[in-house]
Protein backbone atom coordinates (compact mmCIF):
# COMPACT_ATOMS: atom_id res chain seq x y z
CA UNK A 1 0.00 0.00 0.00
CA UNK A 2 1.40 3.50 -0.57
CA UNK A 3 1.04 5.60 2.31
CA UNK A 4 1.26 8.73 3.56
CA UNK A 5 2.30 10.84 6.21
CA UNK A 6 0.91 14.12 7.16
CA UNK A 7 2.21 16.32 10.21
CA UNK A 8 -0.80 18.17 11.17
CA UNK A 9 -1.20 20.01 14.01
CA UNK A 10 -4.58 19.78 16.26
CA UNK A 11 -5.58 20.28 19.87
CA UNK A 12 -6.34 18.25 22.31
CA UNK A 13 -8.33 19.00 25.29
CA UNK A 14 -6.51 19.98 28.13
CA UNK A 15 -3.36 20.26 25.92
CA UNK A 16 -1.06 22.71 23.94
CA UNK A 17 -1.30 22.68 20.06
CA UNK A 18 0.72 19.24 19.34
CA UNK A 19 1.92 17.62 16.16
CA UNK A 20 -0.30 14.68 15.18
CA UNK A 21 1.31 12.19 12.83
CA UNK A 22 -1.63 10.34 10.57
CA UNK A 23 -1.02 7.60 8.34
CA UNK A 24 -3.42 6.96 5.55
CA UNK A 25 -3.55 4.85 2.52
CA UNK A 26 -3.30 7.18 -0.51
CA UNK A 27 -5.29 3.93 -2.30
CA UNK A 28 -6.38 0.72 -1.89
CA UNK A 29 -5.51 -2.54 -3.90
CA UNK A 30 -8.03 -5.34 -3.98
CA UNK A 31 -5.89 -7.71 -2.42
CA UNK A 32 -6.31 -5.14 0.49
CA UNK A 33 -9.64 -4.45 0.38
CA UNK A 34 -9.98 -8.42 0.70
CA UNK A 35 -8.21 -8.22 3.68
CA UNK A 36 -10.07 -5.69 4.94
CA UNK A 37 -13.79 -7.00 4.26
CA UNK A 38 -13.44 -10.47 4.25
CA UNK A 39 -13.04 -10.32 7.80
CA UNK A 40 -16.48 -8.26 8.62
CA UNK A 41 -17.82 -11.06 5.89
CA UNK A 42 -17.20 -14.30 8.24
CA UNK A 43 -17.19 -12.62 11.59
CA UNK A 44 -20.48 -10.13 11.12
CA UNK A 45 -22.59 -10.93 7.72
CA UNK A 46 -22.20 -14.74 7.79
CA UNK A 47 -23.69 -15.08 11.37
CA UNK A 48 -26.28 -13.23 10.71
CA UNK A 49 -27.38 -15.23 7.96
CA UNK A 50 -26.77 -18.41 10.30
CA UNK A 51 -29.10 -16.50 12.41
CA UNK A 52 -31.95 -16.35 9.98
CA UNK A 53 -31.58 -13.06 8.61
CA UNK A 54 -31.78 -11.85 5.27
CA UNK A 55 -28.91 -9.60 4.37
CA UNK A 56 -28.27 -6.52 1.96
CA UNK A 57 -25.37 -5.24 1.56
CA UNK A 58 -24.45 -1.75 0.02
CA UNK A 59 -20.80 -1.20 -0.96
CA UNK A 60 -18.31 0.05 -3.22
CA UNK A 61 -17.45 -1.84 -6.43
CA UNK A 62 -13.72 -3.14 -5.10
CA UNK A 63 -15.40 -4.32 -1.88
CA UNK A 64 -17.89 -5.68 -3.85
CA UNK A 65 -15.40 -7.34 -5.86
CA UNK A 66 -13.36 -9.01 -2.49
CA UNK A 67 -16.77 -10.75 -1.51
CA UNK A 68 -18.05 -12.28 -5.56
CA UNK A 69 -14.21 -12.97 -5.58
CA UNK A 70 -14.69 -15.39 -1.88
CA UNK A 71 -17.57 -16.54 -2.48
CA UNK A 72 -17.28 -17.70 -6.43
CA UNK A 73 -14.20 -18.76 -5.70
CA UNK A 74 -12.42 -16.69 -8.29
CA UNK A 75 -8.95 -16.75 -9.38
CA UNK A 76 -6.93 -13.21 -9.40
CA UNK A 77 -7.02 -12.95 -13.21
CA UNK A 78 -10.78 -13.79 -12.69
CA UNK A 79 -11.97 -11.28 -11.06
CA UNK A 80 -9.75 -8.64 -12.36
CA UNK A 81 -11.96 -8.95 -15.51
CA UNK A 82 -15.08 -8.92 -13.30
CA UNK A 83 -16.78 -4.77 -13.74
CA UNK A 84 -19.45 -5.06 -11.44
CA UNK A 85 -21.65 -1.98 -12.72
CA UNK A 86 -22.80 0.52 -10.30
CA UNK A 87 -26.12 1.05 -8.96
CA UNK A 88 -27.57 -2.30 -10.16
CA UNK A 89 -28.39 -4.29 -7.49
CA UNK A 90 -27.75 -8.43 -7.68
CA UNK A 91 -28.23 -11.04 -5.80
CA UNK A 92 -27.03 -14.05 -4.03
CA UNK A 93 -28.76 -17.37 -3.16
CA UNK A 94 -26.68 -19.67 -1.04
CA UNK A 95 -27.07 -23.11 0.47
CA UNK A 96 -26.56 -24.16 4.59
CA UNK A 97 -22.74 -23.69 3.78
CA UNK A 98 -23.17 -20.52 2.82
CA UNK A 99 -21.63 -21.42 -1.14
CA UNK A 100 -23.63 -19.98 -3.94
CA UNK A 101 -26.83 -21.57 -5.63
CA UNK A 102 -27.43 -18.54 -7.77
CA UNK A 103 -24.32 -16.66 -8.10
CA UNK A 104 -24.72 -12.88 -9.35
CA UNK A 105 -28.16 -12.40 -10.22
CA UNK A 106 -28.56 -8.77 -12.01
CA UNK A 107 -32.04 -7.32 -10.46
CA UNK A 108 -32.42 -5.48 -13.98
CA UNK A 109 -33.23 -5.85 -17.93
CA UNK A 110 -29.87 -6.96 -19.70
CA UNK A 111 -29.33 -4.43 -21.57
CA UNK A 112 -29.13 -1.99 -18.97
CA UNK A 113 -27.00 -4.53 -17.51
CA UNK A 114 -24.92 -4.96 -20.26
CA UNK A 115 -24.21 -1.46 -20.81
CA UNK A 116 -23.47 -0.64 -17.35
CA UNK A 117 -20.81 -3.30 -17.24
CA UNK A 118 -19.36 -2.17 -19.88
CA UNK A 119 -19.22 0.93 -18.74
CA UNK A 120 -17.41 -0.15 -15.88
CA UNK A 121 -14.44 -1.47 -17.97
CA UNK A 122 -14.21 1.35 -20.33
CA UNK A 123 -13.54 3.49 -16.79
CA UNK A 124 -9.40 4.44 -16.67
CA UNK A 125 -9.47 3.79 -20.19
CA UNK A 126 -8.08 6.55 -22.83
CA UNK A 127 -10.68 7.99 -25.22
CA UNK A 128 -9.93 7.94 -28.58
Amino acid sequence: AVVSTQSTWGRMPGMLMVPLMLSFPSCESLKLTIERTLPYWDDVIVPQMKAGKRILIAAHGNSLRGIVKHLDSLSDEQIMGCNLPTGIPFVYELDKDFKPVVSMQFLGDEETVKKAIESVAAQGKAKK
